[in-house]
């Protein structure tokens, strides 16, 4: 290649980029938070330690000419600090009115069911996970894992939303790729329903699976009440897991809210008990400040009756939009 040819294609490269960015903007958004907090329980005292928010998201996209919308997101935290890399979560999204949306996940992409099985108490056990000397227990869920594909499918009928998922086959695994949906009705004022299932791709046939979960809400006046169930089966019976929790959350002004939970969650495996959480919480917002309180209590958090196995958090936090 001569160098007219080189200098013709480096600026044309340039020209690329400057119609890129000029097609569309890039916005950061994020928090800025201070929290405190502590653990207690048997031959466990954490005292309180204290933290603050350490992460962002730059997002950005565009309108092309055909009417489609490209979007990307990427998350940056303290990964950088461990030596993983700035970035966390990631993702590019191509949608519009007749196709729907369909997102790349490079990074931190879910199934259909494990993208809404959150708890109605919002994953309580997370708190404790980890923590003290006991291990807890986690919410097993049918994630994929990189590079995976979501779907939501453009309006069918009214309150009704269909999502689908895709996780492919890995390098090195012999077990197939696979698929899930989720069915989202909000079609009664203040009801929602979500019924979802999708394949567990383990690294083993013994490891593979499906998950189902719903989510029933109702919001009447101030209050909210929610229901939760996941059923995790695998071919490994002692794998399986049920998570099951319930939430109220009252309204009580445009600035102040607080909100009851439990969550239980279920092994099959012989011998363990139920690992059961409870929390209650508040907040209250005003003039861009937003000020919470919550108190957490475990039992059995490594599905065990022994004493280290119970614990409690307290925490407190500031958090300021603008």
């Amino acid at each position: 290649m001569n160098k007219f040819k080189k200098i013709g294609l480096t600026a044309l490269a340039a020209s690329l980029v400057s119609v890129s960015a000029n097609a569309g903007e890039m916005t950061i958004s994020g928090a800025a938070s201070m929290n405190v907090g502590g653990y207690s329980g048997e031959g466990h005292d954490g005292g309180a330690t204290f933290s603050m928010g350490n992460q962002f998201t730059v997002s950005g996209g565009g309108e092309l000419d055909n009417g489609m919308t490209v979007s990307i997101s990427y998350q940056l935290d303290n990964n950088a600090a461990t030596g993983a890399g700035p970035f966390d979560d990631h993702s590019v999204t191509v949608s519009s009115d007749a196709m729907g949306s369909l997102t790349l996940h490079g990074h931190g992409g879910g199934s259909a069911t494990s993208n809404m099985d959150a708890t109605a108490a919002g994953n309580v056990w997370d708190t404790f996970d980890g923590i003290g000397l006991a291990t807890g227990v986690t919410h097993t869920n049918s994630a994929p894992v990189n590079n995976s594909l979501n779907y939501t499918m453009p309006t069918i009928m009214d309150g009704v939303a269909v999502a689908l998922s895709y996780k492919p086959q890995q390098s090195g695994n012999t077990i197939d790729s696979g698929t899930g949906y989720a069915v989202t009705y909000t079609g009664v004022e203040g009801l929602t329903l979500v019924y979802s299932s999708s394949d567990i791709v383990g690294t083993t046939g013994a490891l593979s699976g499906d998950q189902t979960a719903w989510k029933v809400s109702y919001a009447y006046g101030p209050v909210t009440a929610t229901a939760t169930q996941s059923e995790y089966d695998v071919t490994t019976t002692t794998s399986d897991q049920d998570v099951s929790s319930m939430a109220v959350s009252y309204t009580i002004s445009d600035e102040m809210s607080v909100t009851y939970g439990t969550e239980t969650i279920e092994s099959t495996n012989s011998g363990h008990v139920d690992a059961e959480y409870d929390v209650i919480k508040g907040s209250y917002t005003s003039g861009g400040m937003t000020v919470s309180a919550q108190r957490k209590t475990a039992e059995n958090v490594d599905h065990s009756t022994n004493n280290n196995a119970d614990l409690e958090y307290w925490g407190l936090g500031l958090a300021f939009a603008f």
